[in-house]
């Protein structure tokens, strides 16, 4: 068996993202990372603006703004809801890669999904941020422990689970010792032998 997809779930600056798109460029599968936004936006009605801005960042919204789109409910809930809705779709769709959005948890009663988690220590990491994204005014231990504890705070709040618990995934790589290629391998070796056993049932 092959598995249909597979989720990435990354530290920032552990090259995640870069192990997922070419994981599903050397598969042939579709390649699905901030490209949600767009169908997020569309499924839940806000602007893609909004969305990008704060998919991930969601609990911090001012009392005004809920009088003001006049939906009575958390717009954090309402993203998410729809962040859920468009990876159930896509995971229907056809083979793909989906990176982040909680996807592994979203899909976690198919049996058919490779779930991966990427890590790096911090100095391998601060590199590679600094090299993808340039140095800022953020200094750079400030700007890797924020953004991980973002993705913590919305996974663990939308799942009750601990984030890169390796319980939760099928492999879990170290990109700064193995390397991005290496890690893209061992992906790609484990999804074309995938037994397909399902997960024990979380619900």
């Amino acid at each position: 068996m092959k598995a249909k997809i597979i989720t990435i779930t990354r530290e920032f600056g552990s090259g995640g993202r870069t192990v997922g798109k070419l994981t599903a460029q050397k598969l042939g599968y579709d390649f699905y990372d901030w490209n949600l936004v767009t169908e997020i936006a569309k499924e839940s009605g806000f602007a893609q603006s909004f969305v990008e801005e704060n998919l991930e960042d969601a609990q911090n919204y001012v009392p005004w703004l809920f009088n003001m789109q006049s939906i009575g409910s958390d717009l954090s809930d309402q993203l998410f809801a729809a962040q859920r809705r468009v990876i159930l779709e896509l995971a229907e769709k056809g083979n793909c890669v989906i990176v982040g959005r909680c996807a592994d948890y979203i899909l976690r009663n198919r049996s058919d999904v490779l779930n991966c988690f990427i890590y790096a220590q911090e100095e391998a990491k601060k590199k590679r941020i600094v090299h993808e994204y340039g140095e800022t005014e953020v200094k750079i231990d400030k700007r890797l422990k924020d953004k991980d504890r973002k993705r913590k705070a919305h996974y663990e709040y939308y799942t009750s689970r601990k984030w890169g618990k390796a319980f939760y995934y099928d492999i879990c790589l170290d990109s700064g010792r193995l390397g991005i290629e290496n890690c893209v391998q061992a992906i790609i070796g484990m999804a074309e032998n995938f037994p397909g056993i399902p997960r024990e049932n979380e619900d």
